[in-house]
């Protein structure tokens, strides 16, 4: 929908936990038979496999970034792909995604069903924009995240980064709305979505 060439796109992926399911299988092979560990599900392990195979995919040679940051990684995401796109005055992919955990990883982190989500955050407007967002970082001790509607809350209900659904209701409504995406206990991004104009 963006009509950006993925070639010419910085990016910046968000997942609280990575592959967990490959981190237990690891975990699991590591304490029986270490000998057998795979080369290949170890290299899949590292937090960055997903931007890393998207780059080869599409053939970007444009930077990328990283990010988990717990219960905040949504909101730590999106602000990091925002600043990017600000300080560099240029379009980023901002993409979005936490897996079902498995084994007895998923006893420690759990994460249960599949969300995903991508944007390409750009600091001018452009034709095929959906909508514009405005932002700040606020400190408020009684800060208080926006929720989804409950409907669509459950089908995401304890994956790590359902937290990210308040900002996708809004951009599929196409009416303003004021969001706030939490980046740690205190401090909050304050978003105001408003559907693109002509």
């Amino acid at each position: 929908m963006a009509k950006r060439d993925p070639k010419l796109l910085p990016s910046v992926f968000a997942s609280t936990h990575g592959d967990l399911a490959i981190s237990d299988n690891l975990c699991d092979t590591l304490a029986k038979t270490p000998t057998l560990v795979s080369p290949t599900k170890f290299h899949n392990s590292v937090h960055n496999a997903a931007a890393g195979y998207w780059t080869i995919a599409t053939g970007c040679l444009k930077p990328y970034t990283s990010v988990s940051g717990y219960y905040w990684t949504f909101g730590e995401g999106l602000l990091e792909a925002a600043s990017q796109a600000l300080s560099g005055n240029t379009p980023v992919l901002f993409v979005a995604f936490d897996i079902e955990a498995k084994g007895p990883v998923g006893t420690m982190q759990p994460s249960r069903g599949v969300f995903a989500g991508a944007l390409v955050i750009a600091p001018e407007p452009s034709g095929n924009r959906v909508a514009e967002l405005a932002f700040s970082v606020r400190e408020d001790e009684r800060l208080q995240p926006s929720s989804a509607r409950s409907a669509n809350a459950a089908l995401v209900d304890g994956n790590a980064m359902a937290n990210g659904l308040p900002l996708f209701e809004a951009l599929a409504d196409g009416v303003p709305r004021d969001i706030t995406q939490a980046l740690a206990p205190k401090l909050g991004l304050a978003l105001r979505v408003s559907p693109a104009r002509g």
